[in-house]
């Protein structure tokens, strides 16, 4: 016992005095969040740029105008030269442009005059081919636009009408699911990669073999290295946890303890592969490459930013035998939906196995 709690101080000594390693292991998670959370978090709302050019000019030209620029996601602004416009357009710089051409009031009043007898009043609407489905919703808001003042003309009355009913579900975004992907990144990183170059690095330099003419045990060895590591990663875990939460606004809706635990199976999981590949490795400088090759694809193929469903269906079967997908998984229900041990318990299995 006492062999064991002074190779763990030991190991804890370690890390501090290797304080390049240890802020960087802590700060580059933090920074990732931080620019990732920035950059693409939003409220789940979608907006489009587009233009208008009125070369008609009349009241009802003039009231189509004011119908589009309150259409809620669609930012709308007029132009005077359509062929401007047109210009933005195939630079990427408008998603939509609607021209009302000249003629677009006579024709709206013959239409009434005529109970629609005439035929409909024509717009020009042109979108980017490209950008097919960013422009059919466009287009879909610009159609609603129209419909409204053609029912208002008409006095149209509808025959069906919904009764609608909101049901506020639970509200989540993208830094709500980045978030528990990078504490499971992170706990990759540290104990594959760094277990595997600790450990080839040691065996290099014959410390292991010095350990192995002492009385130590080699489980007194290994269940130090393992502590020395719960305790390091739970504690950047918690880090940062704390650091969403002050920044995003991110909660843990579950058990701390439950997340912790899950902490703990993902360190043993990921030192498992880090043993093996030190195991393999014949010298540091292989170990570092090796653990590379494996833990690079890991962190984009778990689940870590991107969900798993957004994968070809052949290959989902592939990356859900990964244990980062599991973990991953694990404290994303665990810190969104609050799920408890029994929702998840395919996840500590399969976490189980890679242990």
């Amino acid at each position: 016992m006492k062999a064991y709690m002074e190779l763990t101080i030991s190991q804890l000594l370690i890390f501090a005095r290797n304080r390049q390693v240890l802020i960087w292991s802590m700060l580059f998670p933090v920074i990732l969040m931080v620019m990732l959370g920035s950059f693409v978090s939003n409220d789940g709302s979608v907006s489009f740029s587009g233009a208008v050019v009125d070369a008609d000019g009349t009241e009802a030209s003039k009231t189509l105008v004011a119908a589009l620029a309150e259409q809620e996601g669609l930012e709308i602004e007029q132009r005077q030269d359509r062929d401007e416009a047109l210009e933005s357009l195939e630079e990427g710089d408008l998603d939509l442009v609607v021209v009302i051409p000249n003629g677009y009031g006579e024709a709206i009043s013959a239409g009434i005059a005529s109970s629609g007898g005439n035929g409909p009043a024509v717009l020009e609407a042109y979108y980017d081919e490209t950008k097919r489905t960013q422009s059919q919703i466009a287009l879909a808001v610009v159609n609603q636009a129209a419909d409204g003042i053609s029912k208002h003309i008409t006095q149209y009355r509808p025959v069906i009408e919904i009764s609608e009913h909101g049901i506020q579900s639970l509200e989540l975004s993208y830094i709500d699911f980045l978030v528990p992907g990078i504490v499971a990144m992170m706990i990759m990183s540290n104990n594959l990669n760094g277990v595997a170059g600790q450990i080839a690095s040691w065996r290099e330099r014959g410390i292991l073999r010095r350990m192995q003419s002492t009385p130590l045990r080699s489980s007194a060895f290994i269940a130090a290295q393992i502590t020395a590591r719960l305790l390091l990663n739970g504690t950047q875990a918690i880090l940062v946890l704390l650091i969403a939460s002050l920044i995003f606004d991110t909660q843990v809706n579950g058990s701390w303890l439950l997340l912790l635990l899950f902490v703990v199976m993902g360190t043993l999981a990921f030192m498992s592969i880090g043993f093996i590949i030190a195991g393999i490795a014949k010298t540091p400088e292989s170990a570092g490459p090796i653990a590379g090759i494996i833990s690079f694809p890991l962190m984009f193929l778990g689940g870590v930013f991107f969900p798993i469903g957004n994968m070809p269906e052949w290959f989902q079967p592939i990356v859900k035998a990964l244990p980062i997908a599991h973990l991953s998984n694990a404290l994303r229900q665990v810190m969104n939906v609050g799920a408890d041990l029994m929702a998840i318990w395919s996840d500590a299995l399969l976490l189980g196995i890679w242990m």
